[in-house]
């Protein structure tokens, strides 16, 4: 058994950024393996559920919703397209980006993933109460919604 740690907890008391460095880390992780064990990519999940929101939309639309790499975007639907679940096509609104749209067998694949996510996020976040929950959201949201100083 692992010593109980005796400084982290302090640390993180301390330096909350680094507390959610830590837990950021951790939580990435689980996502990507519980995400592979529905056959997607944290990323891909992430593409189908805002196509399923939003509708068609550019490459570089989704890149910056979704706060995805540019370059790791094109990656991601190109796995999605090879595997059925999106098409894209030139928008015709502008002949140098594409629009990505959800196929049929997108949507299905997306319902999938999305039935298997309440019990993934149960058991991820399970040391915080319902009500800690919606309040690590809405701080979240909120730092999300500031920009960081330089």
């Amino acid at each position: 058994m692992p010593p109980k740690p005796t400084y982290f907890p302090q640390l993180a008391a301390e330096r909350p950024d680094i507390a959610l460095c830590r837990a950021s880390t951790a939580v990435a992780r689980a996502a990507e393996v519980h995400a592979s064990a529905q056959g997607l990519g944290v990323g891909q999940h992430l593409v189908l559920k805002m196509l399923a929101e939003v509708g068609a939309c550019s490459q570089q639309a989704l890149a910056e919703e979704l706060r995805i790499d540019r370059s790791v975007m094109v990656t991601v639907c190109d796995d999605l397209e090879s595997s059925g679940y999106v098409r894209r096509e030139r928008n015709p609104l502008d002949r140098r980006s594409y629009a990505v749209t959800l196929t049929p067998a997108g949507t299905d694949r997306l319902r999938g993933a999305e039935a298997a996510t309440p019990a993934f996020l149960d058991d991820t976040f399970a040391a915080l109460t319902a009500g800690e929950r919606t309040q690590l959201t809405t701080l979240l949201g909120k730092l999300l919604l500031t920009e960081p100083r330089p």
